[in-house]
């Protein structure tokens, strides 16, 4: 037998007299009808969307309740007479007027509840294209041509770059050919390894930008065990899911970088619950397997007032990337093991002044590091970045597209004024980087300090044309070189204050 309930109870906002108010035609457009096709509803209390709770209520104040959530308020409002209120005409009365006009005996509109759940908690509905690829493998850029886009922006890092983009191509391809043929290709997610400032979390982020797909970028630090204080495991997949505006079909195709992997490793000599490292590696395998996981929509953790969705991670591309400290010891004390006697013994400090030592990793020094097997079994490449030369430095400075340089050039363009690095500058500035041993990241510091004075002295004067920095301003034993427009070069910035620049 149908039921009818649904058409019985299916409330509409109406005026004084009696006339039925459009939802989908309000001035303030805040439930307009492209936005109830493009968005699934959600129940107002128990928070599930349509596709799970069935056909919805529509009550005043665009508020909708699923079909259980509306019969067991009835079913529990019937259990009671309030000093025989539902005997008494009227009050009935009185009570009729007030759900008409504000739903209740409180105002919603005065609560800010006018517009029901925001758009960011909602599922978009699925397309009605079953069974077809949603990604057309012509429109997929070749490796090298996503490699060449790289080499604008990352200067080095040839394999990585490789790896990255053969990763990604397969990967869409895979995505691509999912219902043509019987042949299942297996995901490939990735494990990049590299010295801090070698640019792992810069790699995916211009990649992100380079590619028109969903990625998000997730920092594992912040990972608990479910239950305790943090995030859960799959708010990395609820990222996602908001990169990709809460299109679960879109989420199920998009890419998934986890940053500083490598806190999450198992703690050594520890007594208590380790609820942010193994158990973290454990949570995260169905993750990289790939399974049905329930993710939050518009929150980071579950609770009863977010609705959920399901997503499918089969086809979602997992990046880890982290620095890895003290893995050298690991693999030093490997490598210094296995000749230690004899004429072709190696010496103990071999490989102590190795920048490229990670090169060598294997997974049995992941496992020392502690990571676990299982972990790692899900991530079968592992691509390892190199550590910055004072070449790489000198060519990040002034080759990639968004350089540092440039951008200091094109802030004193604003005020007419050319600036210009000498070679010997630049390798001063790279010299000073190295020792800090931070990578990259120490290239921006040591140029805001030296560019402080010289920022702030030239909009003084309207009548300087040129500033050329050179190794002995650097050092601090010079000032910048000064031309005056039309006349020659001066000696010095007036009033330039040098003694900052030679504390650096």
């Amino acid at each position: 037998m149908e039921d009818n309930r649904n058409d019985e109870f299916d409330f509409r906002e109406v005026t004084e007299d009696g006339k039925e108010i459009n939802n989908d035609k309000k001035e303030d457009g805040k439930t307009s009808g492209d936005e109830k096709k493009e968005f699934e509803d959600v129940c107002f209390v128990c928070r599930r969307p349509e596709s799970k709770a069935g056909k919805m209520f529509h009550l005043p104040n665009n508020i909708c309740i699923c079909d259980d959530c509306m019969h067991r308020t009835m079913d529990a409002v019937s259990q009671f007479d309030y000093q025989n209120m539902l005997n008494n005409p009227g009050l009935m009365n009185e009570l009729n007027k007030n759900m008409g006009q504000n739903f209740g005996f409180f105002n919603m509109d005065g609560m800010n509840m006018g517009g029901g759940i925001p758009n960011s908690q909602k599922i978009r509905k699925k397309s009605e294209k079953h069974g077809k690829a949603t990604i057309d493998i012509r429109n997929i850029p070749a490796p090298h041509k996503i490699k060449a886009k790289l080499d604008e922006y990352v200067i080095g890092q040839d394999k990585a770059k490789k790896v990255m983009s053969v990763a990604v191509y397969n990967h869409y391809k895979r995505v691509a050919t999912d219902t043509m043929d019987e042949i299942e290709i297996e995901k490939s997610n990735i494990l990049l390894l590299g010295p801090t400032g070698s640019g792992k979390t810069y790699l995916v982020k211009t990649l992100a930008r380079l590619l028109d797909v969903p990625l998000a970028i997730a920092d594992a630090t912040s990972l608990t065990e479910a239950g305790y204080i943090g995030d859960d495991i799959e708010s990395v997949v609820s990222k996602l899911l908001a990169a990709a505006g809460n299109d679960v079909e879109k989420t199920e195709h998009g890419i998934i970088f986890i940053d500083e992997i490598d806190k999450i490793a198992k703690k050594k000599n520890t007594t208590s619950r380790d609820v942010s490292g193994e158990s973290v590696q454990q949570g995260m395998l169905k993750l990289l397997e790939g399974s049905n996981v329930e993710v939050p929509v518009g929150a980071g953790s579950k609770n009863a007032m977010v609705p959920l969705a399901t997503v499918n991670t089969r086809n979602i591309l997992f990046i880890c990337g982290g620095a890895f400290p003290d893995l050298e010891k690991i693999i030093t004390q490997r490598l210094n093991k296995q000749t230690s006697i004899g004429f072709d013994a190696d010496l103990k400090d071999k490989y102590e002044d190795d920048p490229n030592l990670l090169t060598n990793v294997t997974i049995e020094d992941l496992k020392k590091f502690g990571m676990i097997p299982e972990f790692l079994g899900r991530l079968p490449i592992i691509c390892t970045l190199q550590a910055l030369t004072k070449d790489m430095l000198v060519r990040i400075l002034k080759e990639p597209r968004n350089a540092i340089l440039k951008q200091y050039q094109k802030l004193l363009a604003l005020d007419e004024v050319d600036l210009e690095f000498d070679d010997s500058a630049l390798e001063a500035i790279a010299e000073k980087a190295m020792e800090k041993d931070t990578g990259a990241r120490a290239l921006r510091a040591i140029i805001e300090e030296f560019m402080l004075d010289i920022m702030y002295e030239i909009p003084k004067d309207d009548n300087i044309g040129r500033v050329t920095i050179t190794r002995d301003y650097i050092e601090g034993k010079a000032s910048p070189l000064i031309e005056i427009r039309g006349e020659g070069p001066v000696p010095k910035l007036p009033q330039l204050d040098t003694e900052n620049a030679q504390n650096v």
